[in-house]
């Protein structure tokens, strides 16, 4: 099969095919998870077969190519990967709470002021 060129996590489209280590197409790209605004591909959501969604994370991932998906694991290893479990949390940093003694102490443990949204 020809999978075409390589392209960037970006670049990967719905449908794709997604191709496990023994050969087998496992499922189809549904989303790429990822957060562009820093340049982090999190994984792929496929679907595998109806409504039937699973979870493959970034180092599971060998290859994206224009019309192909190579996977590092085999099909049965696939068939374990979790269900996507809703949207990814979100945190912010809000600028007005960035003062005072506890951001001193965030900053000094390298947790920063994060909230969960």
């Amino acid at each position: 099969m020809d999978e075409g060129l390589p392209v960037a996590y970006p670049l990967l489209e719905r449908g794709v095919p997604v191709i496990a280590s023994d050969g087998e197409q496992v499922g189809t790209v549904d989303h790429v998870v990822a957060a562009p605004e820093e340049d982090i591909f999190h994984g792929l959501v496929i679907a595998t077969g109806g409504r039937d969604r699973r979870f493959v994370a970034a180092e599971m991932v060998q290859s994206m190519h224009e019309r192909g998906v190579d996977l590092s694991i085999d099909s049965g290893e696939v068939i374990a990967l979790p269900h996507p479990d809703g949207p990814a949390p979100v945190f912010r940093e809000d600028p007005g709470d960035v003062q005072g003694w506890s951001h001193w102490m965030h900053k000094l443990s390298g947790r920063g002021d994060w909230k969960r949204d």
